[in-house]
């Protein structure tokens, strides 16, 4: 299943002696500035940053708990309006602040999901479209030379369909909603009868997602392709528009 489902899994191993921290280093390569997001799964605790700027070309990093288990995102076109209200055109955390302060992106959102699992057994990791894309991302693990990176690196925004499109002030795609926040019906969704890998194949909404960026989640049951894990030890690297 989707690491998002397993969010809650890891919680029941969250705390012994002797773990270690990981640090994930983010940094913005595209050609704006990007806010980043983090988003605590489980009803676990937030990170100490929920969110905050990362201007064209920046690094910041994150220590996190050896067996975290969460989400990062990245929010675009952000401003703050005459009243303070602080709010982003793209995966928009409804906090009112740069901070996100426990809530996640509003889809259509890229995601990268973390289960860090601590000492002795594998962190799993993973790109997620399943909220849609809004921006290229990638997960790079270091201090490992076994563990392989994955990453969306193409611009779903290029050849998202007029259903899915979600345009900005100037009418210019800026997101692509999935099949299933679109349209809402359970072939999309992989609900009711379409609700297990068996009855929810790919769709062609999906391939679209799955041809820009191979090793993502392109939907729920894409787990053969696009889940990834690494002996405990690692730290990693997510890279915006790598």
């Amino acid at each position: 299943m989707e690491i998002q489902a397993l969010l809650g899994l890891s919680l029941a191993f969250l705390f012994f002696s002797g773990a270690h921290s990981v640090t994930i280093t983010l940094t913005n390569k595209c050609s704006y500035t990007v806010w980043p997001g983090t988003l605590t799964g489980g009803g676990g605790a937030q990170l100490s940053s929920t969110g905050f700027e990362l201007d064209t070309g920046a690094s910041t990093t994150l220590d996190v708990p050896a067996t975290w288990s969460g989400r990062i995102f990245g929010r675009t076109q952000c401003s703050t309006d005459s009243t303070g209200k602080f709010s982003c055109l793209t995966a928009d955390c409804a906090s009112g602040q740069v901070a996100c302060n426990g809530a996640g992106a509003i889809p259509p959102a890229s995601l990268v999901e973390f289960t860090l699992s601590g000492s002795g057994g594998n962190d799993f990791y993973d790109v997620s479209l399943v909220d849609g894309f809004n921006l290229p991302l990638s997960i790079t693990p270091q201090g490992a030379a076994s563990c392989q990176s994955t990453s969306c690196p193409g611009n779903v925004n290029s050849v998202c369909p007029s259903e899915l499109a979600m345009t900005g002030p100037d009418g210019s795609v800026i997101a692509c909603k999935s099949a299933c926040l679109a349209l809402n019906q359970p072939q999309y969704c992989c609900t009711g009868a379409f609700g297990t890998p068996a009855t929810c194949p790919p769709t062609n909404y999906s391939m679209i997602f799955k041809n820009q960026c191979p090793q993502a989640y392109s939907y729920a049951y894409d787990d053969k392709t696009s889940t990834f894990t690494c002996p405990t030890g690692a730290n990693y690297l997510i890279t915006f528009c790598p």
